[in-house]
C-alpha cells in the first residue's frame, strides 16, 4: 500500500499492475510525487533517471540500478527522462501479508531480538547478479499487453526477497519486524511539509498512525484542529517572509501552500488584523 501525492503531474502510463508488482513509464520531461509505502520496496530504474529525497541526504538512480526502500518513511521521488529514455521502473512492495508468510519458510524465527536493522530510510543496492536476473526476466512485461499469471509474480517477489538476504545480514530483522509501523513526531512533520495539500488521512499514514490514533495524539499536542493548525502556520510563516524576507503577496501564498490569493489574503488579516499588502515593501 503506497500512500502517494503528485508535485509535478506528468502523463503516466502504468503498464502492468499485479501481485504487488507495479511497472509504470513517464513520458513527460518529469514527474514528482512525495509518498510513504507502508511496506517495504524495491524501486529498480529500467530506463531514465530517478532521484530520491528522504529529507537528510539525494539518492541518484539511474539505469539497471536498484533502491530499498523501508516502510513507513516519507520520500520525494523525481522521475525524468535520461539519454534520451523516458522514465520507466519496477517497484516490488513486499507486504506484511507476504513476509509473515515466508518467515517460518526461510527459518527467519532464529533472528535474535538484538540484531542489527537498517537504519537507512532508503538505500541503494549493489548490481548483484541476483538482481540483475530478477529485474532481467521481468523486462519482458514492459513490451506485452499479457498478463502473468499470480503464481509467478509471487515467486518474482520471492525472489527479490531471497536477493535482498544474501546482500546484507541487516534485512532479515528489518523486514521480519512485525512490530506497528513507526510513529514519526507529528509537529516536526507538520513543521517541515505544513505547505503541502495533506488530507487527515495523508497525516495520518505519513506519521504512522491510524486516523484515529492521529486525531487522538493531535489533541494532545494542541487546541487546534490539524487544518487550523497548518493554516496559522502558514500565515506566520508569510508574514515572516514579507516582514523579514521582504517578499510580495503573488511570491508569497503559494510558496506557503494557499491555492490563490484572496482566500490567503482573506485568512491574513483575520489572523493578523492587516492586510499582507501593508506589509510589502514601497514601490
Amino acid at each position: 500500500m503506497e500512500t502517494r501525492n503528485n508535485i509535478n503531474p506528468a502523463a503516466e502510463e502504468m503498464i502492468f499492475s499485479y501481485a504487488d508488482v507495479f511497472f509504470s513509464c513517464y513520458y513527460n520531461d518529469e514527474s514528482g510525487c512525495f509518498h510513504q509505502s507502508r511496506d517495504h520496496a524495491l524501486n529498480y530504474v529500467y530506463s531514465g533517471e530517478m532521484m530520491i529525497d528522504d529529507g537528510r541526504k539525494k539518492i541518484h538512480v539511474r539505469k539497471g540500478e536498484c533502491v530499498f526502500i523501508r516502510r513507513d518513511h516519507r520520500i520525494t521521488t523525481y522521475k525524468k527522462p535520461l539519454d534520451g529514455q523516458q522514465y520507466c521502473g519496477i517497484f516490488m512492495s513486499f507486504t506484511r501479508k507476504f513476509l509473515r508468510e515466508n518467515f517460518h519458510r526461510l527459518e527467519a524465527n532464529k533472528i535474535s531480538e538484538d540484531s542489527l536493522k537498517m537504519k537507512s530510510s532508503v538505500l541503494k543496492l549493489p548490481q548483484t547478479p541476483e538482481l540483475e536476473s530478477l529485474f532481467s526476466s521481468m523486462v519482458p512485461y514492459f513490451n506485452t499487453t499479457v498478463k502473468p499469471n499470480d503464481d509467478l509474480m509471487q515467486l518474482k517477489l520471492y525472489e527479490g526477497l531471497l536477493a535482498l538476504l544474501h546482500i546484507d545480514n541487516r534485512f532479515a530483522p528489518t523486514l521480519f519486524d512485525f512490530t506497528e509501523p513507526w510513529k514519526i513526531d507529528i509537529l516536526d512533520f507538520m513543521n517541515q511539509n505544513y505547505m503541502y495539500d495533506f488530507t487527515l488521512e495523508d497525516l495520518a499514514n505519513f506519521t504512522g498512525r491510524s486516523l484515529a490514533t492521529f486525531k487522538r495524539d493531535f489533541r494532545k499536542i494542541s487546541d487546534l484542529t490539524p487544518q487550523k493548525w497548518l493554516i496559522r502556520k502558514r500565515l506566520e510563516v508569510a508574514y515572516e517572509l514579507m516582514k523579514q524576507g521582504g517578499k510580495k503577496v503573488q511570491d508569497v501564498y503559494s510558496e506557503v501552500g494557499f491555492k490563490n490569493p484572496s482566500h490567503f489574503s482573506t485568512a491574513f488579516k483575520k489572523q493578523f488584523g492587516i492586510p499582507p499588502t501593508s506589509l510589502q515593501p514601497a514601490g
